[in-house]
């Protein structure tokens, strides 16, 4: 029989090419989004097939339907957006969670949560591991997003406790591709905009801070994996390249393949704002059989010719 599968957020970045991958595997795609950050556009090509359906809907309010799977994605991910409407934020990551539970209690469905390496803070070990449990301001500009993820987590492991649910919990990190927010103001798509504008680069600190960057195809991957992984198997588990970049170097990958001339102009670093970021994968390896194919060029190459096309129109 067909797979019944339900996206919320499936408009979004990574929602939109989870749709993708799910309309090719033959599955039914229930796509859910509010349109907050995410756009019809991602989508749009998606929207004469017979297996896949778009509701416009606030996951903050209960939904019924019947399905097999869930994908709960459904959340701003970029500091501009989620500090917008904070309130928001930490209704989308705790109501929504409680709602998109209760409606994989109803329906016996398996449901995947897409909670963020945001939950580990500012952390005090390097890389960062699914036992740590994170140094987090629970009161800052970052903590609507930071809490609200934590809480989901939480939830999600008392439904699992409490009534035998099929839970799998994914820690993303840093992720990039086409169809990201050019105003979403992740440090890769601030680069490759200003670079393709010929703008100055932007960079918060003094540069030394890390990130990892897993492109986004590689990132759909595990989500497919983790989802069909044995039922034992809950997570939470980490998603991300482990390649580890300064914003230095990050800089420099995005000149060199976008070219032209610019210089790089120095601000104060966010409040809260890591400044190291880098996933132990060694748990998606054992378990899943998974780990990031695609160097950081050769995604980049990818991003700037969409960041290229998208400004062009």
């Amino acid at each position: 029989m067909t797979k019944r599968v339900l996206v919320t957020g499936g408009a979004g970045f990574l929602g939109s090419h989870l749709c993708d991958r799910l309309v090719d595997a033959g599955c039914d795609v229930l796509c859910v989004d509010n349109f907050f950050t995410g756009s019809k556009g991602n989508i749009a090509h998606l929207l004469g097939n017979p297996y896949f359906e778009l509701i416009r809907h606030d996951v903050t309010f209960p939904l019924y339907v019947e399905v097999d799977q869930i994908y709960n994605l459904a959340c701003p991910a970029s500091p501009i957006y989620y500090q917008r409407d904070p309130v928001q934020t930490t209704k989308t990551s705790v109501h929504g969670a409680i709602n998109m539970l209760g409606l994989a209690k109803r329906t016996g469905a398996r449901i995947f949560q897409a909670s963020t390496s945001e939950v580990y803070g500012d952390p005090q070990i390097h890389p960062q591991t699914e036992g740590y449990w994170g140094h987090v301001n629970p009161v800052g500009l970052r903590a609507c997003y930071d809490e609200g993820k934590r809480c989901a987590e939480t939830l999600f492991f008392d439904y699992y406790r409490q009534h035998a649910m099929q839970i799998k919990v994914a820690r993303i990190f840093n992720t990039y591709g086409p169809r990201m927010q050019p105003d979403d103001g992740r440090v890769v798509s601030n680069f490759i905009v200003q670079a393709l504008k010929g703008e100055d680069l932007t960079i918060y600190g003094d540069g030394t801070q890390t990130r990892s960057f897993c492109y986004v195809d590689d990132m759909i991957e595990a989500f497919l994996r983790l989802m069909d992984s044995p039922a034992g198997f809950t997570g939470p588990v980490n998603l991300g390249n482990p390649g580890e970049f300064s914003m230095l170097e990050l800089a420099e990958l995005v000149l060199k393949e976008v070219g032209g001339r610019t210089k790089l102009v120095f601000h104060p670093l966010p409040s809260d704002d890591p400044t190291q970021r880098q996933p132990d994968i060694a748990l998606a390896r054992a378990k899943l059989g998974w780990e990031p194919k695609v160097a950081l060029a050769d995604g980049l190459k990818e991003t700037v010719a969409h960041f290229r096309k998208t400004l062009e129109l």
